[in-house]
């Protein structure tokens, strides 16, 4: 009878056997769960810390709903839980896996967070720069190893699963979250997307590495208004040409989750959309990882979107289309175990759904491990984001002012509501501590110890701007050597005055808002030479600027290094060598403006005003300059199922070292299916010393050259084709070859 007792005790232990594997642990598990315990796993909270001191938000999703904190760790101690996102500390981490371990079978939560730039809702954390930032730097690699350190920094935070990467492609500037995305261009989405997708997860998902998460699924970035969760209606096309390599390229790099979209595309909202979780994602994409709910969307299928006549309903329909697990918010526990138990839902899909969960679990040994030590932050990693803001900044402009000389400059007037924000962090951060931020008045102040820097930042907020404020600055910016203006936009998340920019910070103009403009011709009327510093989360429309000012930085939201690498690219310690991931528009007006339009858009010419863009895709200058000769490709005809390869030899011209991006293009002149006037389908970073010369090589294969047919699907059509390479998406900045494919 012992004996008996204790095969049986060793037999109802058998999942906590780290020698099994994860799939046979979770497996053994979950013969041991009750229904309630199983629809506890498809349900995420938001930690009890979030709910607090929340007034400040500028976020409307963060009040849609704040249940008791108390009902929260009693669902938890139940095993009613599963995951929690965005605790806020080490601290509050292990406090909820206490309360979780008190469950009947112990089973630990997993713990996610919008760690989109660095773990940058945790403060002490390294902040990089937005992804947009990031897409200038054309530097998959440098975004890698961002997401290694990220991963590090959210586990020593208790962390295991960051919503990111954003795979939108934005197509439309007026939509408030551009800056979370990595441009405009599939390609140079998918490069980056997938680099950080390796990064966050490494070669192998283990301890040291946390779950990636491909959002949003599918088309978020063009919505109707440029207003987000605005419907989307679109062809099967362009879906699968522009909107969906991302995502493909996603899973085939292994991500393990995906988040669907707000929106509705085509009359379907895409948490409801069986056609894209479970027909293309699961069964074409052969995705095997678990789906996660946005926040509250699932809700948002009958409030919002008016697709099912209850709440009740809409758990239902998104868990029969394919989502497994609900973020945030009482109800969809209740109504799973209800409609298992009335025959609507077998109980055979939600084990289906738990165990991806539970295994996702036992592999990041959570089990043995569900409590973290705190640790301190590498001080590498801010190395790190320095670079990387370096890498990001946009030289739009130069007549000569740049690089400024620090001899030539005794008074320095720095101007503007951003000069001294921590705006220049970007959306999805927390406030962090003032010494770990520079800003670009910390950077001058640091780099200028011996210049009077004279100062006027408005309180920190763009609508403080005001006429008598800007004739103060007139003043003081004739009394100076020398005028930098530092403007833009402001996402800061928990910043509830004046947030222009951002998640749900959609806007009907790309000027600068409120009176920086006028702040901005004031201080240049003063005859001074004057530096435009640009932080910002979209494309602006400024021509006025591009117009008058002599020099002009596209500096993003470089991140937490952000002020000491844009004073270093100003005074010319640093080269910039950033390219644009998006156009600029002229105005609000002409978007959509993007470089990879078909040849019809602008056949026609606007009646009044510019047709055309202000700035190109991979545009961006540099102190040196740049020659391309001598290039040839290696087949001038092949058929459709060869290759070929590209030479070109590039030199530095100038007199300093520079990096160049090498861009290669693609257009197909006639198809089956109207092709765009080009297509980005390869880039190369380039190192060169003054005068140096490098060959740069591309190959060009079958997958460049194939799209989505009138046949629908993706073939390489016989004809004739343009090979451009060159410094931008621009004609006059590009060389041009010509291959036939027979």
């Amino acid at each position: 009878m012992l004996l008996l007792m204790s095969l049986c005790a060793a037999h109802a232990q058998a999942y906590m056997n780290d020698a099994l594997p994860p799939s046979k642990r979770a497996a053994l598990l979950l013969k041991k769960m009750t229904l309630e315990e199983k629809v506890g796993q498809l349900c995420q909270y938001a930690a009890p810390g979030y709910w607090q001191d929340d007034s400040q938000s500028a976020n409307i999703d963060a009040h849609a709903v704040s249940p008791a904190a108390q009902h929260i760790i009693e669902q938890t101690r139940a095993g009613h839980i599963g995951s929690f996102l965005h605790t806020l500390s080490l601290q509050e981490a292990n406090f909820l896996q206490r309360q979780a371990l008190q469950s009947r079978l112990r089973i630990p939560l997993l713990m996610g967070i919008d760690a989109v730039h660095g773990n940058a809702l945790h403060q002490g954390c390294t902040v990089y720069p937005t992804n947009i930032g990031m897409a200038s730097t054309f530097n998959p690699s440098l975004l890698q190893k961002i997401g290694e350190e990220t991963a590090n920094e959210m586990r020593a935070t208790g962390m295991h699963w960051t919503f990111s990467p954003n795979l939108d492609v934005a197509r439309d500037a007026r939509w408030g979250r551009v800056g979370e995305t990595f441009g405009e261009d599939s390609y140079l989405v998918t490069c980056m997307g997938t680099a950080l997708v390796k990064g966050l997860q490494g070669a192998h998902l283990c301890y040291d590495h946390v779950l990636a998460c491909a959002k949003h699924l599918v088309a978020g970035g063009e919505p109707y208004g440029g207003i987000n969760a605005a419907p989307m209606d679109m062809s099967e096309q362009t879906l699968r040409e522009v909107y969906l390599p991302p995502f493909v390229a996603a899973v085939k790099a292994g991500v393990v989750t995906v988040m669907p979209a707000h929106h509705e595309i085509n009359g379907i909202p895409c948490h409801a959309n069986r056609y894209l979780l479970k027909d293309v994602l699961r069964k074409e994409l052969g995705f095997k990882g678990f789906i996660v709910s946005d926040w509250m969307d699932i809700e948002r299928l009958h409030a919002m979107h008016h697709f099912v006549p209850s709440v009740e309903m809409a758990y239902e329909t998104a868990f029969k289309a394919g989502v497994d697990m609900h973020m945030q918010g009482d109800g969809f526990f209740e109504t799973m175990v209800a409609a298992v138990k009335e025959g609507r839902i077998k109980e055979s899909q939600i084990d289906e759904a738990v165990l991806k969960i539970l295994d996702m679990k036992f592999l990041f040994g959570l089990f043995e491990n569900p409590y973290v030590e705190e640790t301190p932050v590498p001080t590498s990693h801010r190395q790190t984001a320095l670079e990387a803001a370096r890498q990001s900044l946009v030289l739009l402009k130069n007549d000569g002012l740049l690089p400024l000389q620090k001899s030539d400059y005794q008074r320095v007037f720095v101007v503007g509501p951003n000069g001294n924000s921590q705006t220049i962090l970007g959306d999805w951060s927390m406030l962090q501590p003032e010494a770990n931020v520079s800003t670009v008045y910390r950077g001058l102040r640091d780099y200028l110890p011996d210049v009077e820097l004279d100062t006027m930042f408005f309180e920190n907020k763009i609508f403080s701007v005001n006429a008598a404020g800007i004739e103060k600055a007139a003043q003081k910016a004739a009394q100076a050597d020398l005028n930098i203006v530092v403007v833009g936009e402001n996402s800061q998340r928990y910043e509830a005055y004046g947030r222009t920019c951002g998640e749900n910070c959609d806007r009907d103009s790309l000027s600068l808002p409120g009176m920086q403009q006028q702040l901005l011709e004031a201080v240049f009327a003063s005859g001074k030479p004057t530096v435009l510093v640009l932080l910002n989360g979209r494309p602006l429309s400024l021509p006025w600027a591009k117009e008058n000012v002599s020099a002009i930085l596209e500096a993003w939201e470089p991140g937490m290094m952000g002020g000491q690498a844009i004073v270093e690219v100003l005074f010319g310690e640093v080269n910039p060598s950033g390219k644009l991931p998006v156009t600029i528009p002229y105005n609000v007006g002409q978007v959509p403006t993007i470089y990879n339009h078909k040849h019809s858009q602008y056949s026609r010419q606007f009646a009044i005003g510019q047709t055309g863009c202000l700035y190109p895709f991979g545009y961006g200058l540099s102190y040196t300059t740049f020659s391309y000769h001598d290039g040839q490709l290696t087949k001038t005809e092949m058929t459709a199922d060869d290759s070929c390869e590209l030479r070109i030899w590039v030199t530095n011209t100038g007199d300093r070292e520079g990096a160049e991006i090498v861009q290669l293009y693609i257009q197909d002149e006639y198809g089956s299916v109207t092709r765009p006037v080009k297509e980005l389908k390869g880039f190369q970073r380039v190192d060169l010393k003054a005068e140096e010369t490098q060959q740069v090589k591309f190959v060009i294969s079958p997958e460049d050259l194939k799209f989505y047919t009138a046949r629908q699907r993706w073939e390489v059509e016989p004809g004739d084709f343009k090979i451009m390479v060159g410094s931008s998406s621009a004609d006059e900045d590009l060389t041009v070859f010509k291959l036939k494919i027979k």
